[in-house]
C-alpha cells in the first residue's frame, strides 16, 4: 500500500474531496514526522508503538573487501505491534 492508496481509502471511505483528503494524509504525516525527529514516542493505540532510538557507532567490515570499516552513530525509527494488531494478523 503507498500514500496515494491511503488518500484514495480516506477519499472513499470519509466522503472528502481528493484534495482535502491529500491534506488530511500529508498532515498526520507530517506530523509524526515531526513528532519522532523530536524524539517523542507515538501510540496508536490498537496499532503499535513508534519510537526513535540511537545507535552507536561500531566496527563494521565491507563484505566485498574484507576490509574494516566504521559504521558511524544514527538514529533509527522502531515499530513494535500492538497485541491487537499482531492477532488480527494472525487469525
Amino acid at each position: 500500500m503507498t500514500k496515494i492508496d491511503i488518500i484514495q481509502d480516506v477519499y472513499e471511505k470519509l466522503g472528502f474531496s481528493k484534495k482535502d483528503a491529500a491534506q488530511i494524509v500529508e498532515s498526520v504525516f507530517e506530523i509524526m514526522k515531526d513528532s519522532l525527529a523530536r524524539g517523542e514516542k507515538i501510540k496508536i493505540s490498537g496499532f503499535g508503538n513508534f519510537s526513535v532510538k540511537d545507535k552507536k557507532s561500531r566496527r563494521g567490515r565491507n563484505p566485498q573487501t574484507g576490509s574494516e570499516i566504521e559504521i558511524s552513530a544514527r538514529k533509527v525509527l522502531t515499530f513494535k505491534s500492538s497485541q491487537v494488531l499482531r492477532k488480527a494478523l494472525n487469525s
